[in-house]
């Protein structure tokens, strides 16, 4: 994780964005909805202009800032995300509406662990980004790297869980916290001895995993 002073520095760095895209940051921030971190959704964009992705799929729309930022950023990608929570998947795709890329990006509202048979058909895919329920991460990458092109990437966002997987768990005073600490720790574990992939974590925003084919 970066200190503080550092990770400051680093957004000053960055360009500012549309205020169209701005005001989907002060929404989030007024409604606690969680989104990618500004140096995060950074690196994340950067990393796809290297990929070049043409398909990606998302878990976690939340409402639509990632799947729009990606969309912008990659003029020809299609993307595929999906939403558990209604009130958030009705403002996605409000969002969504409102930047013209309905024709780009397909939002789909549901559970990411029932949805495997009507996201199949749009693969398959040279990105997945798993930005959900942080307790499923595991199910997720099991389920969709089936979905997953030969040269794709899977990248999971917040494998670092606010540096609470380093901690020892009597650190941790909330039991919900250390249980999740824990699951996301195993996952991490698990990502980095899968006989199938190899896996880097990067400490940034809330930590990144990018996981590709061997």
């Amino acid at each position: 994780m970066l200190e503080k002073e550092m990770e400051l520095y680093l957004e000053s760095l960055i360009p500012d964005q549309l205020e169209s895209i701005k005001e989907i940051e002060h929404f989030a921030e007024e409604h606690d909805v969680p989104i990618m971190e500004k140096i995060g959704i950074d690196f994340l964009l950067f990393l796809l202009t290297m990929q070049k992705p043409a398909k990606i799929l998302e878990i976690g729309a939340a409402i639509g800032y990632s799947a729009i930022r990606m969309a912008l950023k990659l003029e020809e990608a299609q993307i595929v995300t999906v939403e558990l929570n209604e009130d958030r998947y009705n403002t996605a795709l409000q969002n969504i509406e409102k930047f013209g890329l309905s024709d780009r990006i397909k939002i789909l509202l549901g559970d990411g662990l029932e949805l495997e048979d009507k996201i199949e058909p749009y693969g398959p895919f040279d990105v997945v980004f798993i930005d959900a329920a942080k307790a499923q991460y595991k199910r997720f990458f099991s389920i969709y790297e089936q979905m997953l092109s030969p040269n794709g990437l899977i990248i999971t966002d917040n494998v670092l869980f606010k540096g609470f997987v380093a901690k020892e768990q009597s650190e941790l005073s909330s039991r919900n916290v250390r249980q999740l600490a824990r699951k996301i720790d195993t996952y991490n574990k698990w990502l980095y001895s899968h006989p199938n992939f190899e896996t880097t974590i990067i400490p940034i925003g809330d930590g990144i995993a990018i996981s590709r084919l061997k």
